[in-house]
């Protein structure tokens, strides 16, 4: 691949990615879009499609972590106050993006959901382990993710969404500019 053709596919990602994450700044402040954001889908888009896997992690984690700024400045929240666990369960969806070798609907629908299930799994663990909101011992952790449904449910369908959109967007953009093919998919 030439190096134009790498900086333009690179560049057609990342602003995607942008995209994505401006579409968070707007919902945060509505309570009942809470979680139906593109972070599910943007892990899994940076880890499909860019080939540097250096920068299917890293791309997404700083758009997280950029965003993640500014929505807890709104809140007036320390800007740097980080759910770790978050951030896991973040790089663990970029790896299972990692494993998406064939962009279709059932894999990507496939990938959404073990990247939810993550997320839901690990997420409450920093608020259950400091006691915060649940009783410490594992029926804390169960009452946890119980609670936790209704804001998954609304990840999976932000996960939909967005990931049609930025799955869909960039393989209808592949298809009419061969620039943003990688060298396997040309061969094809």
């Amino acid at each position: 691949m030439t190096l134009q053709k790498i900086n333009t596919r690179n560049t057609v990602l990342v602003l995607m990615i942008v995209f994505a994450v401006a579409m968070r700044l707007l919902t945060f402040k509505f309570q009942f879009m809470s979680n139906f954001t593109p972070v599910g889908a943007i892990a899994l888009f940076g880890g499909a499609y860019f080939t540097d896997k250096w920068k299917a992690f890293l791309i997404p984690v700083l758009a997280l972590f950029a965003s993640d700024m500014l929505i807890n400045s709104f809140y007036h929240i320390n800007i740097f106050a980080i759910n770790y666990w978050v951030y896991v369960s973040f790089l663990i969806m970029v790896f299972i993006g990692t494993m998406i070798k064939n962009v279709n609907v059932m894999n990507v629908l496939l990938a959404s959901l073990c990247g939810v299930l993550v997320h839901w799994l690990l997420t409450d663990i920093g608020p259950w382990l400091h006691g915060t909101l649940y009783a410490k011992g594992i029926l804390g952790y169960g009452e946890s993710l119980v609670a936790a449904i209704p804001f998954e449910k609304n990840m999976i369908l932000g996960d939909l969404v967005y990931g049609a959109i930025l799955f869909g967007g960039f393989e209808l953009a592949k298809s009419k500019y061969t620039l943003l093919r990688t060298k396997r998919e040309i061969a094809l």
